[in-house]
């Protein structure tokens, strides 16, 4: 991957950040994009310390001026975009249907679907404008396939992303861009520590934990090195898949 662009969206924390330096251990520069810039800021300094090279912009992705401009500034420091992780997500207000309201609803899906949405729009148009080819890798989740109490928000957006993932990869793949979605398990990052302590350990650690075959969370690291396996010439026949990456935690529920 030396000489290779990845941009990574969502990249201030956990999977996102672990995925990063995954690329630049890999000879890859590096863009990083959040909401976050400061840790962001961190993040390139780590990269850099590495040998490495990284360019860090805040980015809002439920906005499309804010893509577009990520996906230039891409270009203009790097001047290619060869893989593309569409990471940023948030998990939102947990509510039962009744009390949902309407704009808690729509930022967790104008984040994780639009937003992945907008990301693949542009992303896609500058990858074809270059002529390179490309590989895009969507972040989704256990919940993809799962549903849970009070996460219709979070789980219907993390659904759409396999409906989104298998559409653009029909059109793009053709033409050299192979599009792929991971969906992780519980994975020890900021989301999950969130999550805990608003549902509490006993229903991790006693309920969920026992379903995971390999009884233990998993590490950003760990996803991070399917997601650079999906941009890898290793995968070169692999799109419009999804790589479940849980222990084994969805098989046995």
């Amino acid at each position: 991957m030396k000489g290779k662009v990845a941009l990574i969206t969502g990249a201030s924390s956990g999977i996102g950040k672990a995925t990063a330096k995954a690329f630049a251990e890999k000879g890859a520069h590096i863009v990083v994009a959040a909401r976050r810039k400061d840790e962001l800021d961190t993040l390139v300094a780590s990269i850099e310390a590495m040998g490495g090279k990284a360019s860090a912009i805040k980015t809002d992705v439920s906005v499309a001026k804010s893509v577009e401009q990520m996906i230039a500034h891409t270009i203009e420091v790097f001047g290619r975009l060869d893989y593309a992780i569409n990471n940023a997500g948030i998990e939102g207000k947990l509510s039962t249907i009744t009390d949902l309201s309407e704009d808690d609803w729509d930022q967790v899906l104008d984040i994780n679907l639009k937003g992945t949405f907008l990301c693949m729009k542009y992303e896609a148009k500058a990858m074809l404008n270059l002529g390179f080819g490309g590989a895009i890798v969507n972040i989704g989740s256990v919940n993809s396939f799962l549903g849970f109490p009070t996460g219709a928000a979070y789980v219907t957006s993390k659904h759409g992303l396999i409906g989104l993932t298998t559409s653009v990869s029909a059109e793009l793949a053709p033409k050299g861009i192979r599009v792929n979605l991971i969906c992780p398990g519980i994975t020890d990052t900021p989301m999950h520590h969130r999550l805990r302590g608003i549902v509490g350990d006993d229903l991790y650690d006693k309920g969920l934990l026992p379903t995971v075959h390999l009884q233990r969370i998993g590490r950003p690291e760990e996803v991070a090195k399917a997601i650079v396996f999906l941009c890898s010439d290793e995968s070169s026949y692999i799109s419009g898949s999804t790589l479940t990456v849980d222990g084994g935690l969805t098989l046995t529920m």
